[in-house]
């Protein structure tokens, strides 16, 4: 994608200014990188609005003082060295890399330009990326998200709502491996059956739902990655067709009409990131920037879906949930 059409998706045509009136500014115009392994799509569009907002509270704005360069992959894994590396000979002053495939690679590619990443599963410790979660001391920092402590709360919020002794997982192999060794995990200690499906890429869903229809499962679970929230809507038409009640980490999930989610409240973890890219333009370093963690979940239920579905949302989910779709 363009980068003034991904600028206009993001802000409306708002923060899309002339890149002239930067460029007549006084010495070179700070320039961040967009490393994406996903296409720039409309389940993005609310996430980067945020982040836009965070960068201006640090006093950045697109079209007057920074420049925006965007690198997608469109879902091609092996496209993304090339694009950092593209990144790597704009020299950009920082690089905000979305999602774990984006990060890996970016690291791999410098070990010098900041990196500032949204980590949809890694032990940014254990995945070799920081030191520590306090001083990460090298040159990646952002928000991290450990969410295989999540496991039991998605498989215990499905089966709240609906039996379910034989469930689907859908599972992206290339980020999210710590989920599913923590979900098996969690449904062996509650006597539940996993059918675990792998999806890399989107040609890959019309198999898998095949299969998921012959494994005859009571429900589904769909374990996070970039992938996962491009399809939230392909996914939630899926379930919903099969009267299976699912649930995802994304927002986006129940808003295309899945039933559920329950997972970070991402536009405020987006709004952090830019204001560490914001401070890293301002001279901290990364390796004093403290990874972060979100600091909100939310649980989102689509009311209209669980009729639909033949479910009755149990009074103490709806007293529990942040949003209910109706």
């Amino acid at each position: 994608m363009e980068r003034r059409t991904f600028m206009a998706l993001v802000s409306g045509g708002l923060l899309a200014a002339p890149l002239a009136a930067g460029a007549q500014q006084a010495g070179r115009v700070p320039r961040i990188g967009v490393l994406m392994y996903q296409s720039m799509t409309a389940e993005f569009v609310p996430l980067f609005a945020a982040f836009w907002q965070g960068l201006g509270e640090t006093g950045y704005v697109e079209g007057q003082n920074i420049v925006i360069e965007l690198q997608d992959a469109q879902g091609t894994y092996d496209r993304l060295p090339a694009l950092a590396a593209k990144l790597v000979g704009l020299k950009v002053e920082a690089i905000f890399a979305v999602g774990p495939q984006a990060l890996k690679v970016a690291k791999h590619t410098t070990g010098t330009i900041p990196i500032v990443a949204i980590d949809l599963e890694s032990d940014p410790v254990e995945g070799g990326y920081v030191a520590n979660l306090a001083r990460p001391g090298g040159n990646v920092t952002g928000i991290f998200l450990d969410l295989p402590e999540l496991m039991g709360k998605w498989l215990g919020l499905v089966r709240e709502m609906a039996p379910a002794s034989r469930v689907a997982v859908l599972w992206d192999p290339t980020t999210a491996a710590p989920q599913l060794k923590a979900i098996e995990a969690v449904a062996k200690s509650m006597a539940v059956r996993l059918e675990v499906f792998q999806v890399r890429e989107q040609k890959d869903f019309d198999k898998t739902f095949g299969a998921v229809r012959s494994a005859r499962v009571n429900a589904i679970i769909v374990l996070s990655s970039p992938l996962m929230l491009v399809a939230s809507k392909r996914i939630s038409d899926f379930a919903r067709t099969n009267r299976l009640p699912a649930i995802s980490m994304f927002r986006a999930f129940p808003l295309a009409g899945g039933l559920m989610s329950y997972g970070p409240v991402f536009p405020e973890a987006w709004q952090r990131l830019g204001v560490q890219v914001g401070r890293i333009l301002k001279g901290v370093k990364p390796a004093d920037l403290p990874v972060e963690r979100p600091s909100r979940f939310e649980l989102i239920i689509n009311l209209k879906t669980a009729q639909a579905l033949g479910l009755t949302v149990p009074q103490s989910l709806l007293l529990r949930a942040d949003e209910v779709i109706q």
